[in-house]
């Protein structure tokens, strides 16, 4: 069956390309309020769109910001349900002058398609669409039941799709959820990302007098806040890298040996990051590779520091305050207030006289992990070898992606991240674009991931 699906693809491969230069071409950008209409534009494309492929029960549905388009096709009995989530907002532009060609005006050179969204998300969102389209032409069917889920909010930070998510956690209930919005690991080296880290944002304020104070008439008899301040940062860490607060580390599920051993094949050359920062040593925590400690290892980091008189020259002063802004990127299963519970629990066991410590909790992220053998996440990998002709390596990322913890948490169904963009296609930056080699190898892949689903009825 795969080659009827890849061949109806590429004789149809033009005129899907010209469909998603159409895409393209709509700046929805949701962080700018004069985009707005071209929001509610995007998101009726992909509803013709949708139509096109043969998706039913297809909607427009609100939310308290830009609204998320909805789809399904269920008529597969007893075979698993795919949630296909996807974005159709993208990043700003500028700047515009760095543009080789207009971000809007998408143009395909040396096999790549540019144009602001061609790899994030919108080119890899439609790979999906068409793989639907391809079963549907040839075969009647789908191989597996689907429902969409594209928002418009992504690229600021997801907002109101929690509550979406929630309230029809019923509508959009699936066995597992894809998506398509990270990166391979190289040309023709897929990639699985299984792991996110959470994150834990809050900021410290050390109060100290009810003004600043000379520091000739004051100095060396009233608590000086930023003194105070760091001596709680130091506190933070041990002599070797390790976070020195207590339960810090309690609910970290450490890597498993095939965790290890996979990631053996994505660490990066040391000596290569240190001439590439240009610093002469790495620093952290002890017994854990510098792969390992930047995707599975939870951090605290100190992210500014200030207080007192910030303008040239010296003002002999004790200031009246400082503050620290700090980052904790979490690991599963860490959770986010209990964190801050413990860093709180921290500060007031300092001896800190002359100050009020107080700790303004402001971000929260749970982390998120779908297990390597999980048997929708060997499918995927079967799939992409099938495709590539080599294994997917196995990689977690430091960063954080809130919604996709929140899906797999409030759906209760395991998250596959199948991505086919390529590290240096420019996303959110001037000059982005898509391999159009992964565009058809992606929806091969994603094509073959659904028939083995059904095969297995995992």
């Amino acid at each position: 069956m795969i080659e009827t699906i890849t061949n109806y693809l590429e004789a149809h491969r033009d005129q899907h390309i010209e469909e998603l230069k159409q895409f393209l071409r709509i700046p929805s950008i949701s962080a700018i309020a004069e985009h707005q209409p071209d929001m509610i534009r995007c998101a009726e494309w992909i509803v013709a769109s949708l139509q096109q492929a043969g998706l039913e029960n297809i909607d427009i549905m609100p939310t308290e910001g830009h609204p998320v388009v909805y789809a399904d096709w269920l008529h597969a009995p007893g075979m698993p349900t795919v949630l296909i989530y996807g974005h159709y907002d993208v990043q700003p532009a500028e700047p515009l002058d760095l543009w080789e060609t207009p971000p809007f005006e998408p143009i395909i050179r040396d096999g790549k398609l540019f144009g602001r969204g061609s790899t994030d998300d919108k080119g890899q969102l439609l790979l999906y669409v068409k793989a639907i389209q391809a079963f549907l032409q040839t075969c009647g069917k789908l191989p597996v039941n689907v429902k969409f889920c594209i928002e418009g909010e992504e690229e600021i930070a997801s907002k109101h799709l929690p509550p979406f998510v929630d309230k029809y956690k019923e509508k959009l209930k699936a066995d597992v959820i894809t998506l398509s919005d990270t990166q391979m690991q190289g040309p023709g080296k897929p990639a699985l990302m299984y792991g996110l880290r959470g994150l834990a944002g809050f900021e410290i304020n050390v109060d100290g007098a009810n003004s600043d104070l000379h520091s000739g008439l004051f100095g060396g008899a009233v608590q000086n806040p930023i003194h105070a301040l760091s001596k709680l940062l130091s506190s933070f860490h041990d002599e070797e890298g390790r976070v020195a607060v207590k339960g810090f580390y309690d609910r970290v599920i450490e890597l498993s040996d095939q965790e290890r051993e996979a990631f053996k094949q994505v660490e990066p050359d040391s000596n290569k990051v240190k001439t590439d920062l240009h610093v002469d040593a790495l620093y952290g925590e002890k017994g854990f590779s510098f792969y390992e400690q930047t995707t599975s290892r939870p951090t605290l980091e100190i992210t500014s520091v200030s207080g007192g008189f910030q303008g040239e020259g010296i003002k002999p002063i004790i200031p009246n305050c400082a503050t620290a802004k700090i980052a904790c990127r979490l690991v599963a299963a860490q959770v986010p207030e209990e964190i801050m519970d413990a860093v709180e629990a921290h500060i007031h066991a300092q001896s800190l006289p002359g100050v009020k410590v107080t700790l303004d909790r402001q971000l929260r992220g749970n982390p998120f992990i779908t297990p390597i053998n999980n048997p929708m996440m060997v499918a995927a990998a079967e799939a992409y070898e099938d495709t590539y002709g080599v294994f997917p390596v196995y990689t977690r990322s430091g960063g954080s992606i809130p919604i996709v913890e929140v899906l797999g948490r409030v759906l209760d169904a395991p998250v596959v991240l199948l991505g086919f963009g390529l590290p240096g296609e420019n996303l959110h930056a001037p000059n982005e674009h898509f391999h159009l080699v992964n565009w058809d190898k992606g929806m091969e892949t994603i094509s073959r991931f659904w028939l083995k689903l059904a095969a297995s009825r995992v």
